[in-house]
């Protein structure tokens, strides 16, 4: 996990956040799922020039972790030091994720804070003593209202029976910020997406809120309430908390006036009310900035279930990059469905796109470009000296792919859109060679031929420059590939620092730079695994 972001004076930092997931367990596709969107919209961000923070990391506290360790005949921090450091982080370096920092729950940066920030809201009234009864989900670590059960007894996230809570608790007086909840969605319409999320959460605000009981008093697992320590803050107020902890509240104001608010939490859609009804409410109640954006995405579907360890739907990651790659991976769930809504998943997809979209449109035509420079030109690209409208074209719609994915990806979390932009280009160019036919051209001798035969690769090679740039972010392992391919490091410098506003100035890679033919970016899949 590269540190890749900087934070400090001048201009804010670009601050995406993914949730922290409990270490219950080994991670599956739906973590990933989130995680992976966050990697690809920091990186786009980074290749604008911009100043970019990306945060993720464990939330370890709380009854179910508790018990899961008991299971396992461990304690609760022997378990979560297990979990992070054989299943979470070797996952993230696995693919390809580049945040900046991996906060812990459990770490005295945090906990310190979450205390601090507690009592602040204690002294100001925020926080009084009481008693609560009623159902709680111990895999949601939530209390719910009888009416949301299934059948009067069931979890409606997990399909397993809640648990009858009766215990003497603090609470947050989460009633009085109704209102204001109301007037900070009118006044910010963007602050809940996609809509259909920010509905949701209106409609739930509208009808009420109840104080929010914020500590528990059954179990030991969990950070002490400083001013009576019988007592462990409420899992979801200590893990709300690491949005801020992990960029310097209450120990580093300079980095924290630099990063917060976040520009983005991307959350799951299952705890958008956590994030977007009792997280603003806590900020609002110490006076701090509310983040700009909250973004549900849908759930991953298999089977008509929730991919989830307790519906026995989870399926690791790794089962599909030992198959198809980890930048197809990165590629197929972004493309395949579109953010914020829920999508089905299914090998016999996957290996379709991996098939025609990655290894025929996208390496193949990476593969067939530098062939052909290496046939008849050496391995050194030539001089364009012979453009015409077909080439404009090209040149025209490299501009138009590279700015409908800046605006769908790195403005609208629009990520099967911004994809699918730069595949229409890479379609475009196919097409360009299909109609242009150098092959035939090359059985030409004369100088004009061979003019226009530089030209039509020149303008091919060219165009896999900008796709280059614009795919980096998704697929960064088969994008540096190809870079190395064109031979464009040694005069445009690294991929990593080629900027999106910069990519659709036609002609940066040089004549002269040396094409190889490297490896296939995408093998074609053995029968038996696709």
């Amino acid at each position: 996990m590269a540190a890749t972001g900087t934070t400090g004076s001048g201009e804010s930092a670009f601050y995406v956040t993914t949730p922290i997931y409990y270490v219950n367990d080994a991670p599956h596709l739906g973590h990933a799922y989130t995680t992976v969107a966050g990697d690809v919209l920091t990186r786009w961000h980074r290749q604008r020039g911009e100043r970019v923070w990306f945060l993720t990391g464990t939330d370890e506290h709380g009854q179910k972790i508790m018990r899961t360790a008991e299971a396992n005949g461990t304690t609760p921090q022997e378990w979560c030091d297990k979990l992070v450091e054989t299943a979470w982080k070797p996952l993230w370096e696995h693919l390809e994720i580049a945040n900046d920092d991996f906060i812990r729950t459990t770490e005295p940066r945090h906990t310190k804070r979450v205390q601090e920030f507690v009592q602040d809201l204690y002294d100001k009234g925020e926080i009084y003593k009481g008693g609560y009864e009623g159902p709680y989900c111990v895999g949601c670590e939530e209390y719910k209202s009888p009416g949301e059960l299934l059948e009067g007894e069931l979890c409606p996230i997990h399909k397993r029976p809640i648990e009858w809570l009766k215990e003497e608790n603090y609470f947050f007086r989460l009633s009085a910020y109704g209102q204001r909840l109301l007037e900070h969605y009118e006044r910010n319409p963007d602050f809940i997406q996609p809509a259909s999320a920010r509905n949701e959460v209106v409609q739930f605000v509208r009808q009420g809120l109840q104080d929010l009981s914020i500590s528990r008093s059954t179990f030991t697992w969990g950070i002490p309430i400083p001013w009576d320590p019988k007592h462990v803050i409420y899992v979801w107020v200590d893990a709300l908390l690491n949005y801020v902890t992990a960029v310097g509240y209450g120990s580093d104001e300079e980095k924290f006036r630099s990063t917060w608010p976040a520009d983005v939490h991307l959350v799951g859609k299952d705890i958008l009310r956590f994030h977007a009804v009792i997280w603003p409410a806590m900020l609002m109640a110490n006076g701090l900035p509310l983040p700009k954006k909250i973004f549900a995405n849908g759930w991953l579907m298999v089977g008509g279930e929730k991919m989830s360890k307790s519906n026995l739907t989870g399926i690791s990651p790794r089962d599909l990059t030992g198959t198809f790659g980890v930048d197809a991976y990165r590629y197929y769930f972004l493309r395949a469905i579109p953010f914020g809504q829920d999508g089905s998943f299914s090998w016999e997809d996957f290996a379709a796109r991996y098939t025609s979209e990655l290894a025929n449109d996208f390496g193949n035509l990476a593969s067939r470009v530098a062939a052909m420079v290496g046939k008849y030109f050496g391995g050194t690209l030539p001089e364009a000296t012979d453009a015409g409208p077909a080439e404009q074209a090209i040149a025209d719609g490299l501009a138009a792919a590279a700015e409908q994915a800046d605006r769908m990806i790195g403005d609208n979390l629009d990520f099967s859109g911004g994809i699918g932009a730069i595949f229409d280009f890479i379609k475009q160019v196919n097409g360009y060679l299909t109609e242009q036919q150098p092959w035939k051209v090359a059985k030409d001798d004369s100088p004009e031929a061979r003019a226009r035969l530089a030209t039509i690769l020149y303008t091919a090679a060219e165009a896999l420059r900008g796709i280059a740039v614009l795919l980096n972010p998704v697929m960064p392992v088969a994008c540096a590939k190809l870079w190395a391919s064109l031979g464009a490091e040694p005069h445009l410098g690294p991929l990593a620092d080629q900027r999106i506003g910069e990519v659709a100035q036609w002609g940066r890679l040089p004549a002269g730079a040396r094409i190889v033919k490297g490896e296939v970016l995408f093998p074609r899949l053995e029968e038996s695994k696709a």
